[in-house]
């Protein structure tokens, strides 16, 4: 699930708190929907800043990635996977 303010900013830290905290909101929102719908095992919740953090679109935008047991093989590390010596324990 993607999150994306009408206003058009580069990234997250150019929303004001007001626009952070009413994104925040819709995540929840959006947890609720697909906990009901697909009964996720857990979520990562998502932010790049920049091109070296991996942004692609100039345009703030927060991503809901529901997981479930057993889509990869080692979950540990999370969104630190872009970072193969970061990811392992």
């Amino acid at each position: 699930m993607l999150f994306i303010p009408k206003r058009h900013v580069k990234d997250f830290f150019d929303l004001t708190r007001n626009e952070r905290e009413s994104i925040f909101e819709l995540v929840d929102e959006g947890k609720k929907l697909l906990d009901e719908k697909y009964s996720p095992d857990g979520y990562n919740v998502g932010v790049n800043c920049g091109e070296v953090s991996g942004q692609t679109v100039m345009h703030v935008h927060v991503h809901l990635i529901p997981r479930y047991t057993g889509d990869t093989s080692c979950p540990k590390g999370g969104v630190r996977g872009v970072i193969p010596d970061k990811m392992k324990y």
